[in-house]
């Protein structure tokens, strides 16, 4: 099949691509991966498509200020192989290899993947157990919007009108961390993902940071299983108890790939092993 008819623009700066944007039914194309395919079958019918692939100033990767600064327009790739994310943020560069094949994630962008908000993906889950925090731009000005708040459902976002998510900053964080993944076939988008941090000192757990992927509308921070570890021994009784606390804190969908109590029965069973993992780990 092939797309609708749409008008093209291929913005050169930031100021066109948001000027652009405000054009109702305008989508933005950045490496295309998830838009391109939703055009081919149809089910994204826009007016007008917004090429940024030119606004070099969407594009890099910098340490600043303790914190990890990641253009939107950046690749998968280009995260998941730099030295500087494998030393201060692991997790990321552990959950980006789960993103497709490396053909994928070659053209595939941060900031596509997360203005996409499909819960099922790895980068959305992973962005809110980091407390990471999004720069927007739009008619209005600059603002920063804080992960647990941009996702609202399956590919909705805060994203208003003519706003262009264009940086994504992470903080640095290390200890033990662990990424567990339920798919149909090696690289498929995951039925279940579970992406946790722990830190460890004198033997007793100093913080836990739990997010669940597939397992909800939005991604899910499992804040009641974190809470549960922190301050205490990690115990095989204890990772078990917190394993229930995440799978009862998920609202999975059913559907032909699995039904929705598989769904939070395999998010208990992955986060023990993510858990477990990470204590190792830390």
């Amino acid at each position: 099949m092939k797309a609708a008819p749409f008008s093209y623009l291929r913005a050169s700066s930031l100021d066109e691509a948001v000027e652009a944007l405000g054009t109702p039914g305008s989508r933005v194309l950045a490496g295309g991966q998830s838009l391109v395919p939703l055009l081919n079958l149809r089910q994204a019918r826009p007016s007008l498509v917004v090429d940024i692939n030119r606004v070099g100033e969407l594009s890099f990767l910098r340490e600043e200020n303790g914190r990890i600064e990641i253009g939107a327009l950046t690749t998968h790739r280009v995260v998941e192989t730099s030295e500087v994310v494998r030393s201060e943020v692991p997790l990321l560069a552990e959950a980006l290899g789960y993103v497709g094949q490396v053909a994928i994630r070659n053209r595939g962008t941060v900031g596509g993947s997360l203005a996409h908000a499909d819960p099922a993906a790895e980068l959305p889950s992973v962005m809110l157990a980091l407390d990471a925090e999004f720069g927007v731009r739009g008619p209005a000005g600059k603002r920063v919007v804080a992960a647990r708040d941009f996702f609202l459902g399956p590919h909705r976002t805060v994203l208003g009108p003519g706003e262009l998510l264009t940086r994504i900053s992470v903080p640095r964080c290390r200890g033990g961390y662990a990424v567990e993944e339920l798919s149909r076939r090696s690289r498929d988008l995951a039925l279940v993902a579970v992406f946790a941090v722990v830190t460890v000192s004198g033997g007793v757990c100093e913080t836990a940071r739990i997010a669940i992927a597939g397992a909800g509308p939005t991604p899910i921070r499992a804040t009641a299983a974190e809470e549960s570890l922190v301050g205490g021994t990690l115990t095989s009784s204890a990772i078990a108890d917190a394993a229930q606390l995440a799978a009862a804190a998920t609202d999975p969908p059913g559907d032909v790939h699995a039904p929705a109590g598989y769904r939070r029965e395999m998010a208990a069973v992955l986060t023990r092993r993510a858990i477990t993992r990470a204590k190792e780990g830390a």
